[in-house]
């Protein structure tokens, strides 16, 4: 059991936005699987259709997508959250995104009737143009819409960061002083691939986001980075596949782990991993993930 922002989680294992969160259903079907906890698809202000395909293209090291951000708009998306209350036994949160503060305000009390347990602002995605790191580049932006949304709302703010910046402290600090409870960390890295048969970009939209097990390293070093420069829990993401990687990430500084791309492995990933962190921590000693948590930053 571990808790965070006031939120109990079973475990430290969360599902990322993104990946099987669009329908109340296969969200209580994450939570089934094992996920501690579990973040639906980014939610907009509108219906959008998102990025012509393809959308995404499996790699060596990982995937690259660019799905657009395609959405049915909070209206349509509430019920999908009342499913995946009523059915899971786990904290929900709700993944949101706008091209400004009063369109995140907009979506966020669209969805609070349907009592999601926090809220997860996505300043953050690399290939919606208008939304996501659009804004999260910039730090002033990012500050006033966690501010808007913090003063809208009565469950804790999650702010989930861009690594395309030259300083992602700067921005983490700019969602700590904005509100967050917690900051999420990273969303995918700009990539692109090109089929060098025809010439042409593999992607519909030609560029797209790199997750996968080739952004660990990075998400590791933003992790660190945060832990180091904020006061509020950082959560890790980005390259996370077994309990060796996610404890790494929890010592670079993250209270808890997101898991997005090994689910296309099987969803059992979330189960293996918690069983995992569990014996890890027994055979160490350790009493609890609060106890290893940031590790790496006192052996220096």
């Amino acid at each position: 059991m571990v808790k965070i922002t006031g939120i109990e989680f079973r475990n430290p294992t969360i599902l990322a936005s993104g990946i099987m969160g669009t329908t109340g259903a296969s969200l209580v079907r994450m939570t089934n699987s094992g996920a501690g906890a579990v973040v639906t698809k980014s939610i907009g202000p509108e219906p959008k259709i998102g990025h012509p395909n393809p959308s995404m293209v499996k790699l060596d090291c990982g995937f690259l997508n660019a799905m657009g951000l395609p959405n049915p708009s909070y209206a349509d998306f509430v019920n999908e959250i009342k499913i995946a209350k009523e059915g899971a036994d786990v904290p929900v949160i709700a993944s949101i995104f706008g091209g400004n503060a009063e369109e995140f305000v907009r979506v966020a009390e669209g969805l609070a009737d349907a009592k999601p347990d926090a809220f997860e602002l996505n300043v953050s995605c690399p290939h919606a143009e208008g939304y996501g790191a659009t804004i999260g580049t910039d730090s002033c932006m990012v500050e006033a819409i966690t501010a808007a949304v913090c003063d809208a709302v009565d469950v804790p703010v999650w702010v989930k960061l861009t690594p395309n910046v030259t300083d992602i402290k700067s921005i983490g600090k700019a969602a700590e002083n904005g509100g967050a409870a917690a900051v999420v960390a990273i969303n995918t890295l700009r990539g692109m691939a090109i089929d060098i048969n025809s010439g042409y970009p593999i992607l519909g939209n030609r560029f797209g986001g790199l997750s996968g097990s080739a952004v660990k390293p990075v998400a590791i070093k933003c992790v660190y980075d945060l832990y180091e420069a904020l006061d509020i829990p950082v959560i890790g993401v980005g390259g996370v596949s077994s309990w060796e990687d996610a404890v790494e990430m929890i010592m670079a500084g993250a209270s808890a782990v997101q898991i997005g791309s090994a689910v296309h492995e099987g969803v059992e990933v979330f189960a293996d991993i918690a069983t995992g962190i569990e014996q890890f921590l027994q055979n160490n000693g350790y009493a609890g993930v609060e106890d290893i948590t940031g590790l790496a930053h006192e052996v220096i």
